[in-house]
């Protein structure tokens, strides 16, 4: 898919990559949503597919979390308070953390909360607030948003098929 260059077509992006997703997602049976046997997000890890969604929900809460300040007028820290672009793996072990306890459907309903929202903050701009200037250096707010929400989904449906035919081969 192009990249997106306005609401409708980042809308489009988020939907299409969000429901492969989901739809891959429901393929891994629940007995294994904790196996970590999957390539981590930072070098030399593993990962499950727990691990995979709580990444997820990580990103599309500090999507959130950005648009929420931007709003209110507040500074925002990319990517997150206490992070640099440079310690995106330690970031990720964040996510997972912050996650470890919740059980899986709770997760899965947060992931799902958590697009939902997204969706509704998207539709609620225009294309002239989402693409019209630059939002962090030179990216606009669209690409921000098209960045940590389609691109990860289609990463994250790549790498979950790639463990789900290796799993089924084990």
């Amino acid at each position: 898919m192009a990249v997106p260059q306005n609401k409708d077509e980042l809308l489009a992006a988020i939907a299409l990559e969000f429901g492969k997703f989901r739809k891959t997602l429901d393929d891994v049976h629940a007995d294994f949503v904790r196996e970590r046997t999957m390539e981590g997000h930072a070098k030399g890890t593993l990962m499950s597919p727990f691990d995979l969604v709580a990444y997820l929900v990580g990103w599309n809460e500090l999507v959130l979390k950005w648009l929420d300040r931007d709003a209110a007028g507040q500074p925002i820290d990319f990517p997150e308070t206490g992070f640099k672009w440079n310690e995106l793996g330690k970031l990720a072990r964040k996510f997972y953390r912050d996650c470890e306890g919740m059980p899986y459907p709770e997760l899965v309903a947060r992931l799902d909360a958590a697009n939902e929202t997204i969706v509704a903050a998207v539709g609620r701009r225009d294309d002239a607030a989402l693409y019209g200037r630059p939002w962090y250096e030179k990216w606009t707010m669209g690409r921000m948003i098209q960045f940590n929400t389609s691109s990860p989904y289609a990463n994250a449906r790549g790498r979950l098929r790639k463990w789900l035919k290796s799993h089924a081969k084990a």
